[in-house]
């Protein structure tokens, strides 16, 4: 049951992956690329541990892959609130 579960849940962060790319192509927002590539590492995460029952979720491999995924989001909305900052400030000094 755990391989078809795993399964079930690279699909499901492989399609959020594909509709954040979605996106990103639309918009042009870094925010949604760092959460395409997130969701990505995200599915191959499941995938891998569907692929190979007998690696546990505290192995090291899987956690890294998580880290990764986690950090990508960080960066990414770290990123957007940056550059929201920047053009915050250029319009109080009126500079467009």
């Amino acid at each position: 049951m755990n391989p078809i579960l795993g399964g079930a849940l690279a699909m499901a962060t492989w399609l959020a992956s594909v509709f954040f790319f979605r996106f990103w192509r639309v918009t042009r927002d870094r925010l949604f690329l760092f959460f395409c590539l997130s969701f990505a590492t995200l599915a191959l995460n499941w995938l891998g541990l569907a692929w190979a029952p007998a690696l546990s979720e505290a192995h090291e491999g899987v956690f890294l892959l998580r880290l990764l995924a986690f950090v990508l989001i960080i960066i990414g909305v770290v990123d957007k609130n940056r550059r929201s900052s920047r053009s915050l400030q250029r319009r109080e000094h009126g500079h467009f």
